[in-house]
């Protein structure tokens, strides 16, 4: 499969690529509501697979390699006209990634760590067709405050983010009471830079991107 290249993006056809449809292959209700958002409809398509990753892979890196190896998994499964959406987000803090914590204690010490002390979230989405294959990512640095013991544990034990890279959702309780500063894309912590989405479906579909929108919100 080639990389889609921004040279390959721009001798593409408006008309080549109008036809495709999206397929999300993600289960996180976040993302699934920002395509919705969006005003795009998708089909949500998953497989499971091991995300494990060389360990020589540093931050980027590694949302870049994980998003990949998601989208490989469908491999001589896209139809000619559709474009698979995969993406994968990672929590670096200290030259380590942060996953999603196996257990309450393991989230403990994860937000222990983030606490009082700037990080960074990467999302990386991988765009691929039958034909080519682009990933885009975005970083966002985010500042917690100093959490207390009490916090933190009242946090885990009311909202269980053990499906969240770092332990933590930005969008939730901890996000209100402990995030000082963000910056870069909000949704991106969320789990999808919106933008990014948006601007590479752009370059891809054209002008057909907003037909399909306004198909879907204006109808």
């Amino acid at each position: 499969m080639a990389i889609l290249t921004p040279k390959m993006i721009n001798t593409m056809s408006t008309e080549e690529l109008k036809p495709f449809k999206i397929v999300l292959a993600s289960g996180s209700p976040r993302r699934q509501q920002y395509f919705e958002e969006l005003g795009l409809e998708v089909e949500i398509r998953l497989k499971p697979i091991e995300e494990n990753f060389p360990q020589e892979l540093k931050g980027k890196e590694i949302a870049d390699y994980l998003a990949q190896l998601k989208a490989n998994a469908f491999e001589n499964n896209l139809a000619p006209d559709e474009i698979l959406i995969t993406s994968d987000t990672v929590v670096w803090h200290k030259n380590k990634s942060l996953a999603k914590p196996l257990d309450k204690n393991e989230a403990y010490e994860m937000l222990r760590t983030l606490s009082n002390d700037w990080h960074e979230v990467i999302t990386s989405v991988c765009f691929t067709t039958t034909e080519a294959q682009k990933t885009v990512s975005h970083t966002t640095q985010v500042k917690f405050r100093e959490l207390t013991d009490r916090e933190i544990e009242y946090y885990i034990d009311t909202y269980q983010p053990f499906d969240k890279a770092g332990g933590y959702g930005i969008q939730e309780w901890i996000g209100l009471v402990g995030i000082e500063e963000i910056q870069g894309s909000y949704t991106n912590v969320v789990g999808l830079p919106t933008h990014l989405v948006y601007t590479t479906l752009h370059q891809l579909m054209g002008a057909s991107l907003m037909d399909n929108i306004e198909k879907n919100t204006l109808s």
